[in-house]
């Protein structure tokens, strides 16, 4: 697997986590804040989501691209080998 997808899953569980430890308890999260809302919560753990997901889409992108070249250095077969002669 790529690098990439592993490190975007971790990203992902991230933000599940400080969505759910947030939406508990706010103040755990927004530490620096006296009265921590709810609201800010969701919004760093949608964006959170949202580069976990960028992330995913990059390392998806980057396997397509290699299997596309691993699959361009393999010979081409030839035309007669293809469809096999019954005479």
């Amino acid at each position: 697997m790529n690098t990439l997808i592993y490190y975007s899953f971790n990203v992902m569980i991230l933000a599940v986590i400080i969505l759910v430890v947030g939406m508990i308890k706010p103040k755990w999260i927004l530490l620096w804040m006296d009265k921590p809302g709810r609201l800010p919560i969701m919004a760093i753990a949608g964006a959170i989501f949202m580069a976990g997901a960028v992330m995913f889409g990059e390392g998806n992108k980057q396997k397509q691209q290699e299997q596309a070249a691993a699959a361009a250095k393999q010979p081409a077969q030839k035309a007669g080998e293809e469809v096999p002669d019954l005479h």
